[in-house]
């Protein structure tokens, strides 16, 4: 059997470089990339109480140590992160942390603990009527936890239960836009064959313009990420806020089967078009933002989308599939036939289960027959198409065309794309400008986990400075 690293007389085994993935070189989980050992066969038993520091010599130093394993740990953090702007409460994220430390850290007992945490919060709490204020908030509540829950469903006990999990988070989404005041109106914005479901919050009902922000998630966050990263930021600026679920996100992906696609300009374009025809948009004001591998797609819309007043990328990134290990990224060749039969031959036959359930969650937004085989808890077939799909993603050859105003953002101990920031910031030849988020004020990694609301403060004072202008 050839090994496609080398000599297999000189290099390690495939099962050991794989192995070796484990909380290695995706150490780490995002809103918009699962990193590789996403869901360990077996962990180490963790202290049941949750710790205020990461370890001393580790790489993220003054990191909340929520698990050991840096994945489940990173996922945690969101939930943390988000209960600045309602969407999750501390003590509800602590006391699920240490359950599910107690019963012993896999993506079976993390999934319960939050599943069950979501069913609570939709239900009315004991002994009390839940007045439509209690209602919202819980109801916001409960799609984050189950968005936690459907993060790493695949590596559960059932992973069957994916869409039915994904419509509960949905249906406390829609439950907590529907009490809010004033309600986001909420419609289909044509696109292709599949329709966008958007959700357009504005600081009241008013006819005035106001300047107005699409928000654009990464390739695994829910709608309720788009609430932490923008949208109460957005109204207490007085702007109008879009959430939208596009291909490979959302309702697209685990209800309507629609992968992504590397033209997000043919995404954004029929959002503008919505925007522009309503009364109360100002259509010389209208930005744009990506959060994690969005950091990549919304400047590829903002290349071909010369509406826009703004763009930011949080982080910037030109190569989404260098956020996959070396070791995945060398299986795939150019023939089709050779890839698969790597894949198939070599590798999953010595995969290790804690990396064939994190590859089935990164690979699924890429490939229907993918997710669907997940599903029924088996591992794809097809490498090559889903790999291409990833690879397809790079506008390393488009940023220059960019002509709106960019912000990129970057981020102390960036996990997945580090360098692509700075990379993405000297190629582009608009007026930019570039900031790192640091350890100095607990926003490092990836998306600033530990501190959305500054996160926001940076990309909103920049933006309100950047449109003031026109």
């Amino acid at each position: 059997m050839t090994d496609v690293f080398g000599d297999r007389a000189h290099t390690p085994t495939r099962r050991t470089a794989l192995a070796g993935l484990v909380g290695g070189a995706g150490a780490a989980l995002a809103a918009g990339c699962t990193p590789l050992g996403a869901t360990p066969a077996s962990a180490p038993t963790p202290s049941p109480t949750a710790t205020a520091s990461g370890p001393a010599g580790g790489p993220t130093p003054g990191v909340m140590t929520l698990f050991k394993e840096p994945a489940f740990n990173f996922s945690g953090l969101m939930a943390l992160g988000g209960s600045g702007s309602g969407a999750g409460e501390v003590g509800e994220v602590l006391t699920a942390v240490n359950a599910i430390n107690k019963a012993g850290l896999s993506s079976q007992s993390y999934v319960e603990t939050f599943r069950k945490l979501g069913d609570q919060l939709m239900a009315a709490p004991d002994g009390s009527k839940p007045d439509d204020r209690t209602t919202r908030l819980r109801a916001l509540r409960a799609a984050q936890y189950y968005g936690q829950a459907l993060f790493f469903v695949l590596g559960s006990d059932d992973p069957g239960s994916e869409e039915q999990l994904y419509k509960a988070g949905r249906g406390a989404w829609d439950k907590f836009c529907a009490l809010c005041d004033p309600a986001p109106v909420k419609t289909n914005v044509p696109y292709e064959k599949t329709p966008l479901p958007v959700w357009f919050f504005r600081p009241d009902e008013s006819e005035r313009r106001r300047p107005t922000v699409i928000l654009t998630n990464g390739s695994d966050g829910q709608n309720v990420d788009m609430w932490t990263y923008g949208v109460p930021a957005a109204l207490d600026r007085g702007w109008n806020a879009l959430v939208y679920d596009g291909p490979g996100q959302g309702q697209l992906l685990f209800v309507d089967q629609v992968v992504f696609t590397p033209t997000w300009e043919k995404v954004v374009t029929p959002l503008v078009d919505w925007l522009v025809a309503r009364p109360d948009v100002d259509t010389e004001k209208i930005a744009l933002t990506g959060l994690s591998m969005a950091g990549d797609l919304a400047p590829r819309a903002a290349a071909f989308e010369d509406r826009l007043a703004a763009v930011v990328a949080m982080p910037g990134c030109l190569t989404p599939w260098l956020g996959f290990p070396p070791e995945i990224r060398e299986i795939l060749t150019p023939s089709k036939e050779e890839t698969n039969n790597i894949w198939n031959k070599e590798v999953v036959p010595e995969l290790p289960a804690a990396d064939a359930a994190t590859l089935k969650k990164r690979f699924e937004p890429f490939s229907v027959p993918a997710m669907l085989d997940a599903r029924k808890g088996k591992i794809f077939t097809d490498f090559y198409t889903p790999a291409k799909g990833v690879e397809a993603l790079d506008i390393t050859d488009v940023v220059g065309r960019i002509k709106t105003p960019t912000l990129v953002l970057d981020y102390e101990d960036e996990q997945f794309y580090p360098g692509q920031a700075r990379q993405m910031f000297d190629k582009l030849t608009s007026p930019k400008d570039y900031v790192k988020l640091t350890a100095a004020t607990g926003a490092q990694l990836h998306c600033s986990p530990m501190a959305p609301q500054q996160h926001c403060e940076v990309v909103f004072d920049w933006l309100d400075e950047t449109l003031s202008a026109r």
